[in-house]
C-alpha cells in the first residue's frame, strides 16, 4: 500500500512535489496501489517511485520523469504520456490501452506482458526494451524506433508500423496479422515462426531478415490508392512490385547494367588499398562498383553469386595476384557471359596457370593483363589502360550481339563455292 505521507505531498501538486523530491532525492516514493485516477501529474518527477498496482486511468503524465519506476501491473489506460520518461521502468503486465506516448523516451523499459492495445506511440523510442509477449493490438508505432527491442510471443494485429525502425529486433513468434509495415526498416529482424498473414509491405525495407517457419501468405505489396496485389514471401515482395510497374523494372535493370562493374578478387587486409582505390575511381567516373570480396563470402555458393552478379555487370575488373578462388570463378563466368574482362595483376607475380586458356579461347577477356605497381600508378592510368579498353570491347560485343544473322539459300550457298 502507498506511503499515507507520500500520498499527501502529491495531493499538494506537482511543484510542491516537485520541490520536496529536489530536496530528498534518496527517498524513494511509495505510491504502490495508489488511486491517482484522472490527476493532472504533468512534469511531475516519478524517478525510481513505487508506482506498483496504482491507478492512473484517464491521468495526465505529459512529459512526467518515470525513469527506473516500478509501474508493474498498473493501470494507466488513456493516460497522456506524451514526451514522458520511462527509461528503464518496469511496466510488466500494466495496463496501457489507449494511452499517448508521443515521443516518448521507453528506451530500455520492460513491457512483459502489458496491454498496449490501441496506444498511440507515434515517434516514440523504445530500444532495447523487453515487450515479450505483450499486445499491441491496433495499436499506432508508426515512424517509432524498436531497434534491438524484443516483441517474442507479442501480439501486433493490425498496427500500425508505419515506417518503423525494427532493425535487430527480435519478433519470433509475434503475431502481426493485418499489421501495417508500410516503408518500415526491417534490417537483421527476427521473424521465426512469426505470423504476417496480410501484412502491408509497400515500401519494405528488408536486408538479412530470418524468415524460418513464419506465415507469410497475402502480403499486400501495392499502396492503399492502389488495386490490391498479394505475394506469399516479404523478401521477394519488392521486386514482384518492380515486375508490376515495368517502366520502374527497365529502369532499375538499365541503370545496373550500363553502371555496374564488378570487382573480383582475393582482397586480404594488405591488399584493401588497391580494392578501395579503384571502386573510388569508379565512382569519379559515374560507374556502380560491386564488390566480391573472396575472404569474407562465406555462407553462399561462390559460383551460385559471381553468375548474378556478372550477368548485371558492364564489366569486370578481376585482380589475379595471388588467387585464391578466381581461377574457379573465371571458369565458370568467362565462358557464359559475354561482357568484357580486365585481368590487373602486382608487379612481380605471374598468372595462374589456367589463365592462358581464357585468354585465347575468349575475346572479351581483355589482354594484355595490366601489370602495376602500385594502386597509385594503377589509377593514374585507369582511364587509358582499364575504363576505355573495357568499355570499347563492350560496344563490340554489343555491336556483334546485334549483328543480323546471315540467310543463304543452299543453291545461292553451293553456286557461291563453284570453282
Amino acid at each position: 500500500m502507498a506511503n499515507p505521507e507520500h500520498l499527501a505531498r502529491l495531493a499538494e501538486g506537482v511543484e510542491s512535489w516537485n520541490a520536496w523530491r529536489r530536496e530528498n532525492l534518496s527517498v524513494e516514493p511509495d505510491l504502490s496501489a495508489a488511486d491517482l485516477r484522472g490527476r493532472n501529474l504533468a512534469q511531475v518527477y516519478l524517478r525510481l517511485a513505487d508506482l506498483r498496482q496504482a491507478n492512473f486511468e484517464g491521468a495526465n503524465l505529459t512529459e512526467a520523469n518515470l525513469i527506473q519506476a516500478k509501474l508493474s501491473g498498473a493501470n494507466l489506460k488513456s493516460v497522456g504520456l506524451s514526451r514522458a520518461e520511462l527509461t528503464t521502468a518496469d511496466c510488466s503486465h500494466a495496463t496501457l490501452s489507449e494511452s499517448s506516448f508521443l515521443d516518448a523516451n521507453i528506451n530500455g523499459a520492460i513491457l512483459v506482458g502489458a496491454d498496449l492495445s490501441r496506444c498511440d506511440m507515434r515517434r516514440a523510442r523504445i530500444t532495447r526494451s523487453n515487450l515479450t509477449g505483450a499486445v499491441f493490438a491496433e495499436a499506432n508505432l508508426s515512424e517509432t524506433n524498436l531497434e534491438l527491442s524484443r516483441f517474442d510471443g507479442a501480439d501486433l494485429t493490425g498496427a500500425k508500423l508505419i515506417g518503423a525502425r525494427l532493425n535487430r529486433a527480435s519478433l519470433k513468434g509475434a503475431k502481426l496479422t493485418g499489421a501495417d509495415l508500410t516503408r518500415a526498416i526491417l534490417v537483421e529482424t527476427d521473424l521465426q515462426q512469426a505470423d504476417l498473414s496480410g501484412c502491408l509491405v509497400y515500401g519494405v525495407s528488408a536486408w538479412g531478415i530470418t524468415l524460418s517457419g513464419a506465415s507469410q501468405t497475402g502480403l499486400v505489396i501495392t499502396r492503399a490508392d492502389e488495386p490490391a496485389v498479394t505475394v506469399d514471401d516479404l523478401e521477394v515482395a519488392q521486386f514482384i512490385y518492380l515486375l508490376l510497374n515495368r517502366e520502374k523494372l527497365r529502369n532499375v535493370l538499365s541503370t545496373i547494367t550500363s553502371k555496374a562493374v564488378l570487382i573480383l578478387g582475393r582482397f586480404s587486409p594488405e591488399r584493401k588499398a588497391v580494392l578501395d582505390a579503384i571502386a573510388d575511381e569508379l565512382r569519379r567516373c559515374n560507374l556502380l562498383p560491386i564488390i566480391f570480396d573472396f575472404e569474407r563470402a562465406t555462407s553462399r555458393d561462390f559460383t551460385e553469386t559471381i553468375k548474378i552478379l556478372a550477368g548485371l555487370s558492364l564489366f569486370v575488373i578481376v585482380d589475379i595476384t595471388n588467387p585464391k578462388s578466381a581461377p574457379l570463378e573465371l571458369q565458370a563466368t568467362v565462358p557464359d557471359y559475354q561482357i568484357p574482362f580486365v585481368p590487373i595483376i602486382q608487379d612481380g607475380e605471374e598468372p595462374f596457370a589456367m589463365f592462358r586458356d581464357l585468354v585465347g579461347k575468349f575475346d572479351w577477356m581483355l589482354g594484355p593483363v595490366i601489370a602495376y605497381p602500385s594502386f597509385q600508378v594503377l589509377i593514374q592510368n585507369f582511364k587509358a589502360g582499364i575504363l576505355d579498353r573495357a568499355l570499347k570491347k563492350h560496344w563490340e560485343l554489343q555491336k556483334r550481339k546485334n549483328q543480323q544473322i546471315e540467310v543463304l539459300s543452299i543453291e545461292e550457298l553451293v553456286k557461291s563455292q563453284a570453282p
